[in-house]
């Protein structure tokens, strides 16, 4: 099908627009399948000439990156090997797959020193790996660019519902969508919750709408990712990785037990849960005592709850019963394992920077007062906002009282499935327009 438009395309735009000096070369990064390769060809009808190269599956042109540093000389030899001039100025260079080539990645910030008329982008899905191997690398020089599956929005945009989208953007507590606009993105919303935000999953189900085709590529999805577990490191065996992976969906919503996780020690549970946060398959959401911004200053990392990158690998995951998906309108039968939370987290990650990402956080009380939980907590203007997830309507909200009470915060949202409202001093987010929180 047609080329999805991601929100990751304007900062390319711009980023292709900079004065040379300005530009540093670009290093794309997120998980496998999220769309990071079909972003940047897009962005290549903006240049003359389009030089692109997967050193996974190329690695006859590795040789150009042997003995050397010197971009001029590796254009030279770059050249000679696709037998096609390489021109600085009007020539995008995009070498995929970098992670397989360490001589590629240690050379990028030469570009930036040598040459910096060309315009070079380079895209990898198990680079954080790669680049422990290379010490110092590129720091000021290179530029780094997160990419995440599809959002909420992007999905709408997608499906054709730009205006509806668009109306989602402008409302807010004090002017909620009609209710006609508010019944139909829950449903979109629904449906997003089971398809998920890769890119495959999406395309295959706005051409098919076809929700059992949609979950089959899913699974395959999921079942490529696990193959590729053999390459993340030798020392950890496929199967934890495999085990800890799918108890990350199991532990949705709680506090992420890692002795639940597999029959293994804590340690190696805990590298298993490392690597795949690198891969960028694994979000943590790390407790923090949210005193005041930054919320890293006071977060504890022995209390973290975990989540997957995808909402409908999850489902998939834990076994969702498709038929009562589809059929029922009890949103329950869709929130199995808090998908709902899950959802809210990866939204909000995806809404941040794309160039400094925001970490995700949540604030409990453990003492023999009581227990209580909010859900995430972020940062607003300096300020530090609540929020409680509901995955129906109304709830209590004792927790987040409590803790606005402990904190002196004055703003405090929920977010469910009721239209934008204020109660009480309560701002009311439906879930669909999380990301615009602001």
């Amino acid at each position: 099908m047609n080329y999805m438009p991601r929100n990751i395309d304007s900062d390319l735009t711009l980023w292709a627009g900079l004065p040379a000096n300005e530009r540093h070369p670009l290093l794309v990064r997120g998980a496998r399948q999220v769309g990071k390769s079909s972003s940047v060809r897009n962005m290549s009808n903006l240049f003359e000439n389009f030089v692109e190269l997967n050193l996974e599956q190329h690695r006859d042109v590795h040789v150009a990156f042997e003995g050397t540093l010197d971009p001029v000389e590796i254009l030279r030899r770059l050249s000679v090997i696709l037998g096609r001039p390489i021109t600085p100025g009007n020539t995008l260079l995009f070498l995929d797959e970098v992670q397989s080539c360490p001589g590629a990645l240690e050379a990028l910030r030469y570009f930036y020193e040598q040459l910096p008329v060309l315009h070079v982008i380079a895209a990898g899905s198990l680079l954080e790996f790669a680049l422990e191997e290379i010490p110092s690398f590129g720091v000021g020089r290179i530029r780094s660019l997160f990419m995440q599956p599809l959002s909420f929005g992007e999905f709408m945009v997608a499906c054709g519902e730009n205006l509806l989208w668009e109306e989602i953007c402008s409302a807010s507590p004090t002017r909620p969508l009609l209710k006609v606009f508010h019944d139909k993105s829950l449903e979109l919303l629904r449906q997003f919750l089971l398809v998920g935000g890769m890119p495959k999953s999406v395309a295959t189900y706005i051409r098919a709408r076809d929700m059992l085709e949609v979950m089959q590529i899913i699974d395959d999805l999921v079942i490529s990712f696990q193959a590729d577990f053999a390459k993340y490191k030798r020392r950890i065996p496929s199967l934890l990785l495999r085990e800890v992976f799918e108890s990350v969906a199991a532990q949705a919503g709680g506090k992420f037990v890692f002795t639940k996780a597999a029959n293994t020690t804590i340690y190696s549970v805990k590298q298993a849960v490392s690597l795949l946060t690198m891969a960028g398959l694994v979000l943590p959401v790390i407790s923090t005592a949210a005193n005041g911004v930054p919320l890293g200053a006071e977060a504890n990392h022995s209390k973290v709850k975990m989540l997957l990158l995808d909402t409908g690998f999850t489902q998939r995951l834990l076994g969702l019963d498709l038929t009562a998906a589809l059929f029922s309108n009890d949103f329950t039968v869709i929130n199995k394992g808090a998908i709902a939370e899950q959802f809210v987290g990866l939204e909000l990650k995806k809404a941040s920077s794309v160039y400094s990402p925001e970490n995700l956080y949540y604030w409990c009380r453990e003492d023999k007062k009581g227990n209580a939980e909010v859900d995430y907590v972020v940062a607003r203007d300096g300020a530090v906002i609540p929020i409680e997830v509901k995955s129906g309507g109304r709830g209590s909200m004792q927790s987040m009282r409590l803790m606005m009470e402990m904190k002196k915060i004055h703003r405090g949202v929920r977010t469910s499935l009721e239209n934008f409202a204020c109660y009480d001093g309560i701002e009311v987010w439906p879930l669909y327009a999380i990301s615009n929180l602001r």
